[in-house]
């Protein structure tokens, strides 16, 4: 039947693996990503989607211990805000303020994991369905168009673009959360440094808990640079591979 083998090509495409990018296109989608991590005007820019990242963590885990989400809240100073519902201490709360800075890192770990099976169109559809759920919890229209703008162009390349294209975004994406996913921690510190984070993550997490906000602080950053170094080593795979090593 048309319709059965229609769902078995589009089932097919979605899990089947694509080939092996070239090591170049490795060694120049870390470079971009780097680049845009370290240089002003383009983080500024794209460090939304590591705010989506972020308030998407909270989110998930608040769900997932339980406690009632009330939605989530993202700003064009590219801050943002998740509210819950549920007791105010103990273990739901502790992870779910716990999991906001690690999340863009562990996202682009899973991420790097899946372009290490070469499953390129797997994560891009993945990713889209991660910002239609994601959608319905906004609570802003800033929000609303931030997630249309990035979902619409995570779609649009899964979809329209060709397979090298869809390469190069996918491994420029995955190294941006990896290498991204650091940055926040270390301006955190900084910014609390000079008091103007009293409200934090961290500081949030040492009054419920018998820990300082540094200790959070290195807890994240800790999180964060472990991925950041099993995600490098799982997205240089093909350079392994050409130079006839394995991980």
């Amino acid at each position: 039947m048309p319709l059965i083998d229609g769902l078995t090509t589009l089932w097919d495409k979605l899990l089947g693996a694509q080939p092996d990018p070239p090591p170049l296109l490795v060694l120049l989608t870390a470079a971009v990503a780097l680049v845009v991590v370290a240089t002003r005007l383009p983080w500024r820019i794209a460090r939304n989607a590591v705010t989506i990242a972020h308030e998407g963590g909270h989110a998930l885990v608040a769900l997932l211990t339980g406690r009632k989400l009330r939605g989530i809240r993202l700003h064009s100073d590219t801050s943002g805000l998740t509210l819950s519902a549920g007791r105010p201490t103990g273990p739901g709360m502790i992870l779910t303020l716990l999991a906001g800075y690690v999340a863009p890192s562990l996202v682009g770990l899973a991420g790097a994991w899946l372009l290490a099976g070469n499953r390129i169109t797997l994560l891009l559809w993945v990713a889209v369905a991660l910002l239609l759920a994601m959608l319905v919890l906004i609570r802003n229209v800033f929000g609303v168009l931030s997630l249309l703008v990035t979902g619409g162009v995570v779609l649009a390349v899964s979809w329209y673009a060709s397979p090298q294209v869809q390469a190069a975004f996918a491994w420029t994406s995955v190294w941006f959360l990896l290498l991204g996913g650091v940055r926040p921690v270390v301006e955190l510190q900084r910014l609390r440094s000079r008091g103007r984070m009293p409200e934090s993550d961290a500081d949030q997490l040492a009054r419920l808990t018998p820990f300082p906000a540094l200790f959070w602080v290195t807890v994240f950053a800790l999180i964060s640079l472990a991925a950041l170094g099993v995600g490098a080593l799982l997205l240089a795979g093909p350079i392994l591979t050409d130079a006839g090593l394995t991980i």
